[in-house]
């Protein structure tokens, strides 16, 4: 996985002196002379840009293919490229922007930097990069600062350190003619747009150059992170090391090193193992702790052999099943009670439970789980598990035997929201808000108690008011709502004032209709 590193040609030293000499030029004389230099240094880093980038681009698709050959060796330089990628193409493209803008200053709407006609315009630059409300000079100046920290920390090596920050220096030279003036102001200011676009050019085939920098050092990196090997050993690599009593073990042994010319021999005890992949078999009838011993014979390549022993130990259990309500130790009839079912050594996908004695039903919930709804209340559920070993044989994990009961009675609740939106349940028996009381359209029936939480369906109920004669004034509700006489007595109610709800009749998802023996105290504050 080689990749060549291209040196920096002669040329393009030649093209970096040029541009140094004629900024330095632009501080004697702006002539048309000077100007056309800068057109032919602006075409000359355009084309060397353009090399750069194609350079790039091979390299790009050399990580593709040695991403699709070996992903897991590959995947963190390959991801580390597409950052590379992403970081210089968005300064690279802002550097591209700016050109363009400058250009259209100087030359008008269909401005063009690749033919820039007002070469000489000295406000252009001056405008576009330091003109209030862009600033587009101190955007550049961060940018640059940005991607030259973020690109150093993938570069270790330090004479490419050093280029590379040479390469987005931005500090202003200490001079004189410089004091008082920032980087953008020592770079843009009445700046000939020519002279703008050609160093905005000279920062795009330097972002390519570092790019490319960057690139070659991760290519490198793909083989610097292989480990050499200098020790070989033994290994048995088992698909469990939990074995059921009748099902098998089954293990791949190998050598760490491989040598893919030669195949070693394998022996189990003394007996060799013919196998053409390394993986041995044994059928396991008794429970108890075992251990797997042998040994590898290799050839070196010179005529000698090596051996190389291995033990790996492994458990075999009874066959063995785990189910439990995921609500609590029993069922309830006619509800959909949540059962996980596991055996140990055995997938989910393997496993499959059915009911044994006909009370109820028992289905997959999808998501690993089983789904138990029982019929008869005060007959206990049994659950018999079944699981499929790897070679398709079924066995019986055992049964198992839960208590049906019936769902207990639920509590009725107001349920309402808060100033925040958030949904809340009010119990009764501590104030609650006259306004709160006003924006619910009635009560709520529910198992809520930390454990459970199964909604009723609140079919009717009565509140209860207390004249000043001390006299109790039923109303009956509209089903689950206030009615229109239960509102009008909730506005006519003070602070303090109180009052019940009762007889409150539910039904749940068992299909039980009852009446709950509990009342709510409401006091209105």
């Amino acid at each position: 996985m080689k990749i060549k590193k291209n040196k920096v040609s002669p040329r393009q030293k030649m093209i970096n002196l040029m541009y140094v000499l004629l900024m330095a030029m632009l501080a004697l004389n702006v002539s048309s002379d000077v100007l056309n230099g800068f057109t032919l240094v602006d075409e000359s880093l355009t084309k060397s840009t353009e090399n750069s980038t194609e350079q790039n681009r091979s390299l790009y698709r050399d990580f593709a293919a040695f991403m699709e050959q070996n992903p897991e060796k590959v995947q963190e330089w390959f991801n580390r490229a597409q950052t590379v990628k992403q970081m210089s193409d968005s300064l690279y493209e802002f550097a591209d922007y700016l050109k363009d803008r400058i250009a259209k200053k100087a030359d008008g709407p269909d401005g063009d930097y690749r033919n820039l006609k007002n070469r000489e315009d000295l406000e252009a630059s001056t405008y576009i990069m330091l003109g209030a409300g862009r600033e587009y000079g101190a955007k550049l100046y961060d940018a640059i600062n940005n991607y030259r920290e973020r690109i150093l920390t993938m570069i270790s090596d330090t004479t490419q350190r050093r280029v590379v920050t040479d390469l987005f220096n931005t500090e202003v030279p200490k001079r004189d003619i410089t004091m008082l003036r920032n980087w953008q102001e020592y770079n843009f200011e009445n700046m000939p747009a020519i002279a703008a676009i050609t160093l905005l050019t000279k920062l795009q085939s330097d972002i390519r150059y570092a790019e490319g920098e960057v690139l070659h050092t991760l290519a490198k990196n793909i083989d610097e992170g292989d480990v050499r090997v200098n020790k070989i050993s033994a290994l048995v690599i088992p698909n469990s090391k939990n074995i059921v009593r009748g099902n098998d073990f089954s293990a791949q042994i190998i050598l760490a090193a491989v040598d893919s010319t030669q195949r070693p021999e394998i022996f189990i005890g003394d007996k060799k193992l013919e196998t053409e992949n390394g993986e041995y078999t044994v059928t396991c009838n008794r429970t108890g702790d075992y251990t797997l011993n042998g040994y590898m014979i290799v050839n070196d390549g010179s005529g000698t052999s090596e051996r190389y022993d291995f033990s790996q130990k492994y458990t075999v259990v009874d066959p063995t099943a785990t189910v439990s309500a995921s609500l609590m130790n029993v069922l309830y009839a006619g509800f959909e009670n949540p059962v996980s079912i596991s055996v140990p050594g055995v997938p989910g996908k393997n496993i499959s439970a059915s009911v044994a004695n006909g009370n109820g039903t028992l289905k997959s919930d999808g998501k690993g789980g089983f789904i138990a709804v029982p019929k008869q209340i005060g007959k206990n559920m049994e659950i018999e598990v079944t699981a499929t070993n790897e070679g398709g044989r079924r066995q019986s994990m055992g049964k198992y035997s839960f208590r049906v009961k019936q769902l207990p009675d639920p509590s009725p609740f107001i349920e309402y929201k808060d100033k925040d939106g958030h949904t809340k349940r009010y119990r009764g028996g501590t104030p609650f808000a006259k306004r709160d009381l006003m924006s619910t359209n009635g009560i709520i029936a529910a198992i809520d108690d930390g454990l459970l939480n199964i909604g009723f369906k609140v079919l009717s109920f009565e509140t209860v008011f207390y004249d000043n004669m001390g006299n109790a004034v039923p109303v009956i509700s509209d089903g689950a709502n206030f009615s229109t006489r239960q509102k009008d007595m909730f506005r006519r109610l003070s602070t303090g004032k109180r009052f019940y709800i009762s007889h409150v009749k539910a039904i749940g998802p068992d299909g039980v209709e009852r009446v709950l023996p509990t009342s709510m105290e409401v006091i209105l504050k």
